[in-house]
């Protein structure tokens, strides 16, 4: 009947044997069409609406002794204060800037093409109908007298966070070869110009930033506030020892993470910080990842803030980022007077190697 597949069907479709010759050398790629068509498994209708979950405090475990001790040793709020030599920072922008600045013109590509045979609309949408005859590159010439107008000094102190007479003096410091860059293409000069004097700007401050208390506190209004939606083994997953019912997670690493910490006999309770919990930086505000109270006993630290990397290497991780980091070490050893202990870890084996008692 029509509509209904034989079996002469499957059997053709098991043994990739078709009539038609106009498919040769295709027939794999047809078996696999034909058979996410005709599979009952192959196209699943989902449900936005099944398995949707909103992320929710706990509100007893908010009253928890191990979650408000936890919570009046990480609350505080600092300010911070950096004395680094601006002409220091000044001279070794400048340096980095004509070693590392690279700029490369604006340009066209231009391909030729030669239309043979006209063979569907799709060939012709994606330029299978045409064979490649040349190609050739032309530099625009006419970028440098370009009628757009930057504001280049406004634009790196946006950038750098830096005054505009120490942009004026790292832009006059640098090499005439290097300043011409930006007539090629002013815009990529502005990003690599402004990524390099952070770089240079984030390692003075990981050698010279210091923290002070403030009288000013988180409240856990950030908590209960902070609304946030997920799908159940999309990007969330059901929670037992977090503050939260459940954790919507940014990573695979973050859902590994917290799945270890759910389980973890040692462990008390734990919570994914919200992005409005931060710590002020020079370079940005920092949102650490994790904090964890433990059970005493096993533990070098009962209260712990972590930073889930994908890397401990630290070549891998830009200076401004590294910098962040040394700022939230910086902060916690001075809110804490050492009873919190802030580590940037990869696992929960690498938090396990850091903070458990050695048994032997």
């Amino acid at each position: 009947r029509k509509g209904i597949l034989t079996d002469k069907y499957f059997a053709d479709i098991d043994n990739i044997k078709f009539e038609d010759t106009n498919i040769a050398g295709s027939e794999r790629a047809v078996k696999d069409i034909l058979s996410a068509v005709y599979s009952d498994n192959a196209i699943k209708i989902i449900n936005p609406h099944i398995d949707n979950i909103e992320q929710e405090v706990d509100k007893t475990k908010l009253l928890m002794p191990a979650f408000k001790k936890l919570w009046s040793k990480i609350n505080l709020k600092t300010v911070y204060n950096v004395n680094f030599d601006t002409d220091e920072l000044i001279q070794k922008a400048i340096t980095s800037i004509n070693l590392n600045l690279k700029v490369p013109p604006v340009y066209f590509k231009v391909d030729v093409g030669q239309l043979n045979e006209i063979k569907s609309k799709e060939a012709m949408q994606t330029g299978q109908s045409f064979d490649k005859v040349s190609s050739s590159i032309y530099q625009n010439a006419g970028a440098g007298n370009s009628s757009i107008k930057y504001d280049l000094i406004g634009k790196l102190v946006a950038a750098t966070d830096l005054t505009r007479s120490t942009i004026i003096k790292i832009l006059t410091g640098i090499d005439k070869n290097t300043f011409i860059q930006f007539k090629n293409n002013a815009e990529e000069f502005i990003i690599k110009a402004a990524n390099l004097i952070n770089d240079e700007k984030a390692a003075a401050i990981v050698e010279h930033i210091t923290y002070n208390c403030t009288n000013e506190t988180y409240k856990t209004d950030i908590f209960t506030n902070n609304t946030l939606k997920g799908q159940l083994n999309i990007n969330a997953i059901k929670t037992n020892r977090s503050l939260y019912n459940c954790l919507i997670y940014d990573s695979q690493i973050e859902r590994k993470f917290a799945e270890e910490l759910d389980v973890n006999t040692d462990v008390d309770i734990y919570v994914k910080l919200p992005k409005n919990f931060y710590i002020s930086t020079p370079i940005g505000n920092y949102n650490p990842d994790w904090a964890i109270a433990f059970k005493s006993g096993n533990v070098k630290h009962i209260y712990f803030v972590a930073e889930t990397k994908g890397s401990m290497d630290s070549m891998q991780l830009r200076l401004i980022e590294r910098a962040k980091i040394n700022c939230a070490r910086e902060h916690f050893k001075t809110i804490s007077n050492d009873d919190v202990e802030y580590d940037v870890i990869t696992n929960f084996i690498d938090l396990y190697n850091k903070n458990f008692k050695s048994t032997k």
